[in-house]
């Protein structure tokens, strides 16, 4: 492994046009107030919906009436976190369903199960994801982990409940992706970096992907009445950065020497918002592909935002599981 590559401090880069009135400081439980949206008739399925952004996200969501599946690897978690979400918002609606982003068996496996319920699918927040894990690891399906999880493991399962989403539209796909975007393209010529392994490059590289994904997803699938957006939350501290040892974050000025962190982080709250706005704002609806942040539009580097990359990675992409299914 090779550790050549150091990010900045993740805070934002936000020189995008202002579209709402909400910003870098704002609680996602203040979106849903302001926007005085009733969800009572959505159907969400949030992956990673165990802790941190992904947990806040549902129960957010929640206290507007939306019907919750924390669709997550830890069931028993799961289940603790929809008890924990309907003793707090009161609404009973939540359900943890299990799924391993890393088996491809067991997103088809839960695909199956959740389109046997004959649900609408409103929303689908691919909120779920891995970061810097030290060394290269795999899929149990053979992918790098960081693109398998992050971004093959959510393409393949918004490809098997498209049918559900089409027939719910107007529906949302949010894909969160992350500043960390700016780290590295998609490698095309060693996709799951055999060649050479760079933790940080690898999760750009999946984090661009995550904006490439939603950036042709939307232009294939808005003409039948689904969106798709991407999204940078913001920097927090969560389980997400547990790959990062605490001296290797404080030489890097994300934390503080007594362990507390630095100011430019969001808290949890906070880095739900964006999440939030883009899967019930109106005025998301006419940005379908964009990329947010701040709970506005944001400006992505030109890579995350190429459409023959785009294009080129949806292919790539279903050769990589196609070939895959069939092992």
């Amino acid at each position: 492994m090779s550790d050549t590559f150091n990010p900045a401090i993740p805070t934002t880069s936000n020189d995008g046009k202002s579209i709402g009135r909400f910003g870098y400081r704002t609680p996602a439980e203040e979106v849903v107030t302001e926007l005085g949206i009733d969800l009572s008739d959505r159907v969400a399925i949030i992956t990673g919906a165990s802790s941190g952004l992904g947990q806040e996200t549902a129960r957010v969501l929640a206290l507007k009436g939306a019907r919750i599946i924390l669709a997550i690897r830890n069931l028993e978690a799961g289940q603790k976190v929809a008890q924990e979400i309907q003793q707090s918002t009161g609404n009973t609606k939540i359900e943890a369903m299990l799924v391993d982003l890393t088996s491809l068996k067991s997103i088809k496996e839960f695909a199956d199960t959740f389109l046997a319920k004959r649900l609408p699918l409103n929303l689908l927040i691919n909120n779920a994801g891995v970061m810097a894990n030290p060394t290269r690891e795999t899929t149990a399906d053979g992918f790098e982990m960081q693109f398998g999880t992050n971004h093959l493991g959510h393409f393949y399962l918004t490809q098997l409940l498209t049918p559900a989403l089409i027939a719910a539209a107007p529906s949302r796909v949010v894909a969160v992706s992350s500043l960390g975007h700016t780290f590295s393209p998609v490698v095309f010529d060693d996709i799951n970096w055999e060649k050479s392994y760079d933790r940080w490059l690898a999760y750009g590289h999946s984090k661009t992907a995550n904006a490439l994904f939603a950036l042709e997803l939307n232009k294939r699938l808005s003409p039948k009445g689904v969106i798709a957006v991407s999204l940078h939350p913001g920097g927090a501290a969560t389980n997400l950065s547990r790959h990062i040892p605490r001296d290797y974050a404080i030489s890097q000025g994300w934390m503080n020497e007594d362990g507390t962190m630095n100011s430019v982080f969001k808290t949890v709250e906070q880095c739900s918002s964006t999440t939030v706005y883009c899967a019930i704002a109106p005025e998301v609806l006419e940005h379908g592909g964009a990329y947010f942040e701040d709970c506005n539009l944001g400006v992505p580097v030109p890579h995350a935002s190429d459409p023959e990359a785009a294009a080129k990675l949806w292919e790539v992409s279903e050769k990589l599981i196609s070939n895959a299914l069939k092992r």
